[in-house]
């Protein structure tokens, strides 16, 4: 190690530059490099003094690993990712990479800090559907295999938790959904709430508010979040006829069922 580097792995939120925190704005400002995928890079505007270096998206363990070859050296690095870092994104990529890397780099002073995740920002702009317990699941079977991925959907239906599906369907494998959703309605009602977030907070934002039964595949991409109700989750309509809001009581009745009133 031949300086006093320092990492940050950062989480810039899920788009509006308003969501990102004071703590990571600091970071950014302070920073010599930044190190991350393409698009996340983009959003850290250039400036004297700052590098910037990019990379594809299914490279994160080589990203950490320039990220912290950098810090050894005496960089002020910041690895940047979407919404929270510690939720589907680099921060385990980075403590894998420690792990498994050159002994010094534990050495290293690496902090982490959170952000807003697009699970947190969906869930806000649709009311309160995570009110209540939940589990969050990544759909994309790159990582792990799709049998473990069924059987996570099918315990957590059993066991009435609401849930958020990130990378809920690709173009290289757009069957996941609807082979998710066949787990789903084999356990849940057709009246479950289900609450599609698309690029929320971006000018692209698009938030339907749908039933398990009345949802297509095609509604869905890697950009949207997808989150499930409990049986306890409620649709209340609006005077104003705007969208519905949608929340789940943090007091659990195990004799009521979903409610829609829209």
């Amino acid at each position: 190690m031949t300086g006093t580097g320092q990492l940050w792995v950062a989480g810039l939120g899920p788009g509006d530059q308003d969501l990102i925190t004071p703590q990571v704005q600091a970071a950014l400002a302070a920073a010599t490099d930044v190190v991350g995928y393409f698009p996340y890079v983009e959003r850290v505007p250039e400036r004297p003094n700052l590098r910037r270096h990019a990379s594809d998206n299914r490279q994160e363990l080589a990203r950490a690993q320039e990220a912290l070859a950098l810090a050894a050296d005496g960089r002020q690095v910041v690895v940047v990712s979407s919404g929270d870092p510690g939720v589907f994104a680099m921060a385990a990529a980075v403590f894998e990479a420690i792990e498994n890397g050159p002994s010094d780099w534990r050495a290293l002073t690496v902090e982490v800090l959170p952000g807003i995740s697009a699970m947190l920002a969906a869930s806000a702009r649709a009311g309160a559907p995570l009110g209540h317990d939940f589990c969050c699941l990544n759909l994309s079977d790159n990582l792990k295999p799709w049998s473990i991925i069924e059987r996570r959907l099918q315990l957590a239906a059993e066991a009435d938790l609401a849930m958020a599906f990130y990378n809920p369907r690709s173009k290289a494998r757009p069957e996941g959904f609807a082979r998710a959703l066949a787990t789903l309605r084999s356990v849940c009602e057709p009246e479950r709430c289900v609450i599609l977030a698309r690029a929320v907070s971006t000018p692209e934002e698009q938030v339907t508010v749908t039933t398990l039964a009345e949802v297509v595949p095609e509604q869905v991409d890697m950009r949207t979040l997808v989150l499930i109700g409990s049986s306890q989750t409620r649709v209340l309509s609006r005077l104003t006829g705007d969208q519905p809001w949608v929340y789940t009581p943090r007091q659990y009745h195990s004799d009521v069922k979903s409610r829609r009133d829209i």
